[in-house]
């Protein structure tokens, strides 16, 4: 037996990077997967890896800061599926990093608009629609436990989704639904592998490459590694999504190479 047999999961930003490897890694376990996300493309391809390892996919276009669109979304996607066990909101954005009294009220905005509001009108859609029991998994970040200089907009959402997990542990827990969050340090995604994370990490180098940044970012972790891969953070998404984890909820998962660690 799998160890999703038979469960109905939804993923948020499931068109590509975390969210992708989350649902293929979720079907490899069985799971029938909702892939969602605020634009069509690569949502094909995430459904067809999940067909190709055996599971349905139902794909969703919308964007999780309007909560309308999102529940109507949805409500059609679990009407088609079957029902949901399993929500993981994945959905996120790392806006123009800078010093936190200088980020433009806009980047502010948008991050808490897509990190925080959108994670809990995730959760705002998809709970009325489980049955007895379930597992929430809110995908926050190791800028949701310490601070993160020069992502104060970024930091600052990831730490209340800590908050909204904790509560929603609490307020959730009599109708058997788990909520926990998980924490990636750098994940080898297009959200750090792209040239201004590069610019970033190394400001006194010019035209700086992915070893630059590479080289940077394994010191600043106990493991010599410089990030982990999607894989890594989907194969905690899939321990608490699991039975494996029935009694954890309102725990923080941290997958990060030792970076929160490291003194």
């Amino acid at each position: 037996m799998r160890r999703l047999e038979g469960a109905r999961v939804l993923v948020t930003g499931a068109a590509g990077g975390m969210g992708r490897a989350h649902c293929i890694r979720l079907a490899e376990e069985g799971a029938s997967v909702i892939a969602l996300d605020m634009a069509a493309s690569g949502l094909d391809e995430t459904a067809s890896a999940v067909r190709d390892l055996g599971g349905a996919a139902v794909t969703g276009v919308a964007d999780i800061r309007n909560y309308e669109e999102l529940a109507a979304v949805v409500a059609d996607c679990v009407a088609e599926i079957g029902g949901l066990d399993v929500v993981v909101a994945n959905a996120g954005v790392y806006d123009t990093p800078g010093p936190t009294w200088t980020i433009d009220p806009s980047v502010w905005n948008r991050s808490l608009d897509v990190n925080l509001t959108g994670t809990w009108h995730t959760v705002k859609a998809c709970v009325p629609h489980f049955g007895n029991g379930g597992s929430v998994v809110l995908v926050s970040s190791t800028a949701g436990i310490k601070g993160i200089a020069g992502a104060g907009h970024y930091s600052s959402a990831k730490h209340a989704v800590v908050g909204l997990a904790r509560t929603l542990a609490n307020e959730l827990g009599a109708q058997s639904i788990r909520v926990n969050s998980v924490h990636p340090g750098s994940v080898r995604t297009p959200m750090i592998i792209n040239e201004r994370v590069f610019a970033n990490l190394c400001p006194g180098i010019e035209n700086p490459t992915e070893s630059d940044a590479a080289a940077v970012l394994s010191a600043r972790n106990l493991l010599p590694v410089p990030w982990v891969d999607p894989v890594d953070v989907s194969n905690a998404v899939l321990f608490l999504a699991s039975e494996e984890s029935r009694y954890m909820t309102g725990c923080q998962l941290v997958v990060d190479a030792g970076l929160t660690q490291k003194v």
